[in-house]
Formats: structure tokens, sequence, C-alpha cells
């Protein structure tokens, strides 16, 4: 098959197209890192609060014996 030569419009047109695909995919991978940032912290919280809120109560209730 002959290879089609491209008009300048036509060149200017992909450029933009893979620049505006590079933006997306980063916006993508920065929205991505930052979800799972949260994910880890909302974690991180739920483990303090389910070990620490029990070893608290024994310790009221045993009443330091």
């Amino acid at each position: 098959m002959a290879k089609q030569k491209m008009t300048k419009k036509q060149q200017e047109a992909r450029l933009k197209a893979a620049e505006e695909r590079a933006a997306r995919e980063s916006e993508n991978r920065a929205r991505r890192e930052l979800t799972k940032r949260i994910f880890t912290i909302v974690v991180c919280v739920i483990l303090v609060l389910a070990l620490g809120v029990p070893t608290v109560g024994l310790a009221l209730l045993g009443g330091g014996a």
C-alpha cells in the first residue's frame, strides 16, 4: 500500500489529539494515585479505631486491676 502524505492541517490535528490523550492520561494517573492515598488513610484509621477502642474499653472496665 502506498503511504499517503499528510497535509499540514492533518499533522497538526494528530499532534493536538496526541497531546490531549497525554493530558487525559496524566490527569487519570493523578486521580488514581489520590484515590489510592485516600483509601490507604481510611483503612489505617479504621484499623487504629478497631484496635484502640477495645483496648481502652478493657482498660476502663477492668478497673486497672
